[in-house]
């Protein structure tokens, strides 16, 4: 698992985890079932505090990507609510598009945005 962090960036070590790990699912690096390092093995790789880690996987846990299983700790398990998954990707496209609008960027833009990540994405 290759997790970078940028410790000079302005967003919550945390939430780059977080990221990292979302995007590790979604370009297979991660498979359901598959188990995560312990809080601790995963802060001292990074050279993070353990608070840290933990706080990802909580968050992670919260919004359905991992569960948290006794035996193998911290487990990739992608949340199968598909509509409210819908609903808040919605929420978050809102806000993204709206910054967009702000900035004149068109549709199509847009559109050639979207289409250019998926390809990314589906490309691994």
């Amino acid at each position: 698992m290759i997790i970078e962090i940028d410790f000079n960036s302005d967003e919550a070590l945390y939430l780059q985890l977080c990221n990292q790990i979302i995007m590790g699912i979604a370009t297979s690096q991660f498979r359901e079932g598959d188990s995560l390092p312990s809080v601790r093995q995963l802060a001292d790789t990074i050279g993070i505090n353990m608070h840290t880690v933990n706080k990802a996987y909580t968050v992670l846990k919260q919004e359905g990507y991992v569960k948290v299983d006794r035996r193998r700790g911290a487990v990739i398990a992608i949340d199968v609510d598909r509509l409210r998954t819908l609903a808040e990707l919605k929420q978050e496209l809102r806000v993204t598009l709206a910054k967009g609008l702000c900035k004149n960027i068109s549709r199509q833009e847009i559109h050639q945005l979207v289409d250019e990540i998926y390809e990314d994405y589906r490309n691994y």
